[in-house]
């Protein structure tokens, strides 16, 4: 080959591998928009209205330690007056047709679903998916939550202790509007459930202490299920008092932002959005004995009445 075509292939070479090289860098240079989830027992307990809230008379609550979250819709909302999917709906989870018996047209497809813990990234968007506005609030449809709580058991059969005080559980919760389980991991236990389950729709999973948990699963299924009453699960609204009403059983829980956010469409920086819920007492029951705690047996505890989230804050650096 002569030289003056050993020196051209060379320079395509070069100018090959710096396109390539461009073209990665370009690729980087959007900037990203991330959602975190953080779970707060401090943050104020609110009611569906946005106003502080205590624990009713003949009820318990706990705030629980939470492992994960799942949201399927996020939603940033110019202002107060704005109705639900009026502002920029920024995300929007898997669905698939419902069951005929449902009253819902879709279901949220749960072995689809993100699922994220806390400080951990749950999304990441291009930032140019969020239209140039000025943004107030957020909205946020949670899915599913799983999270530890403590409870007692009293009543257990030999050879097991007759009560096991103080003990450790997983709670995997669903609040959605619908959502077709095929099958859940609560936390070491696998259910098989292969329908639409409403909202309230829960599981739960014993972690006795040493050595009664193997004890207990040779004369009881370690996981329990249950369902919360209809209507029960606390969604935080503060903006109904402007007339903005959700659809019927979902569970889209709204926050204000910490400053309104301003998008220009010139953006250059990436943008971390942390959605803070508030746990403060987020898991409620019927305290039939009055003891502010939750008891059970080994076969059916004390009537959850809500897993509802109690609150929003938003922060975006």
């Amino acid at each position: 080959m002569k030289i003056t075509n050993l020196i051209a292939f060379a320079c395509l070479l070069i100018l090959s591998a710096c396109n390539k090289e461009d073209d990665s860098n370009n690729s980087n240079t959007n900037p990203q928009m991330s959602f975190q989830f953080k779970f707060d027992a401090n943050q104020e307990r609110l009611d569906g209205f946005g106003n502080p809230a205590t624990i009713p008379d003949g009820h318990a609550g706990q705030s629980p330690e939470f492992n994960s979250m799942s949201v399927h819709y996020i939603e940033f909302v110019p202002n107060q007056l704005t109705p639900i999917e009026g502002g920029a709906v920024v995300y929007t989870g898997e669905t698939q047709t419902a069951e005929s018996s449902s009253q819902f047209d879709d279901a949220i497809k749960w072995d689809e679903a993100i699922v994220a813990g806390a400080d951990q990234t749950f999304l990441t968007l291009d930032l140019s998916t969020l239209p140039p506005g000025t943004y107030e609030y957020l909205r946020a449809s949670v899915t599913y939550q799983n999270a530890n709580v403590k409870f007692n058991l009293n009543n257990l059969p030999a050879p097991l202790p007759s009560s096991l005080l103080n003990q450790s559980g997983t709670l995997a919760g669903f609040i959605g509007f619908n959502t077709h389980v095929d099958s859940l991991i609560v936390k070491n236990h696998t259910v098989y459930i292969g329908a639409d389950k409403p909202q309230g729709f829960w599981a739960f999973e014993t972690q006795l202490d040493d050595p009664y948990q193997a004890l207990l699963e040779q004369y009881a299924d370690p996981v329990q299920i249950g369902q919360s009453p209809a209507g029960a699960t606390t969604v935080v609204n503060p903006l109904s008092q402007f007339g903005i009403t959700l659809p019927q059983g979902s569970c889209i829980v709204t926050g204000a932002l910490s400053e309104p956010l301003v998008i220009t469409g010139e953006e250059t920086e990436d943008v971390t959005v942390t959605l803070s819920f508030s746990v403060n007492k987020s898991f409620e029951w019927i305290d039939t004995n009055g003891n502010g705690e939750w008891d059970g047996n080994s076969n059916s505890f004390e009537q959850v009445v809500d897993m509802g989230l109690r609150g929003l804050e938003v922060g975006v650096n």
